[in-house]
């Protein structure tokens, strides 16, 4: 089966664990309908570059699926048609990082990064 990596904003309003719920629900979802959820992360409440539904913060996850496209296309509907969710992208990868993501390693475990100009 394909290999997804999702990100999702909710609102800022939402307490952590309804933040994490929608997780569970969409995973859920995402079972449901003949696929998994392999891994979640839940990134906490980040400052956006710019306003969404009036809103300056959101909750941030992200989430790495093995599903079929029906199932991802199905938690993709229902996701935009939720009131608590603003935002969702979806990108098909070829296989998912083991380690974290780079927004949950500190910044002595992300690498050497290039010299500044």
């Amino acid at each position: 089966m394909p290999l997804y990596e999702h990100v999702m904003i909710a609102r800022q309003d939402l307490s952590n664990t309804q933040a994490e719920g929608l997780i569970e629900h969409f995973g859920a979802v995402l079972s449901d309908n003949g696929g998994s959820l392999v891994d979640h992360e839940y990134w906490g409440v980040k400052t956006m570059a710019y306003k969404i539904n009036k809103n300056r913060k959101g909750h941030y996850a992200f989430l790495r699926s093995d599903a079929p496209a029906p199932a991802v296309q199905e938690m993709e509907r229902l996701m935009r048609l939720h009131d608590d969710v603003m935002r969702v992208l979806t990108i098909k990868v070829d296989e998912h990082a083991e380690l974290p993501s780079v927004q949950m390693q500190k910044r002595d475990e992300r690498g050497d990064r290039r010299e500044r100009r």
